[in-house]
């Protein structure tokens, strides 16, 4: 990956979280972007991204993220100046979910539980 990549796919994830939090409503868990990946002439961007909160809340979120992707990507072209705005496709994961699990089971290990 070039620098130039390098420094696109920061500012995607920085503006993508930024939209999220702000421009998409009705959202119930915690949404986190986990990573962007972003081709090499910067026309497409895989965003992974993870939700904290019920099973239902999460099933709910991963629909109104699809649903929004033309508005997160219309809203990321206003925001970044690139010659091409990057086709945006979100990809859901449990980084969130595994992360809290590893910090319960160090939790037990240390109060010598396990």
């Amino acid at each position: 990956m070039t620098l130039r990549n390098e420094r696109v796919r920061k500012e995607l994830m920085r503006e993508i979280s930024d939209i999220i939090r702000k421009e998409v409503r009705g959202l119930g868990g915690v949404v986190s972007i986990v990573d962007v990946e972003v081709s090499h002439d910067n026309s497409f961007a895989k965003v992974k991204y993870s939700v904290l909160g019920s099973p239902e809340q999460v099933e709910k979120d991963k629909e109104i993220i699809e649903k929004s992707t033309s508005k997160v990507r219309y809203e990321v072209g206003k925001r970044i100046r690139l010659r091409l705005t990057p086709e945006i496709r979100f990809v859901y994961t449990d980084a969130l979910e595994q992360g809290s699990r590893v910090t319960e089971l160090i939790d037990k290990i240390s109060r010598g539980e396990i």
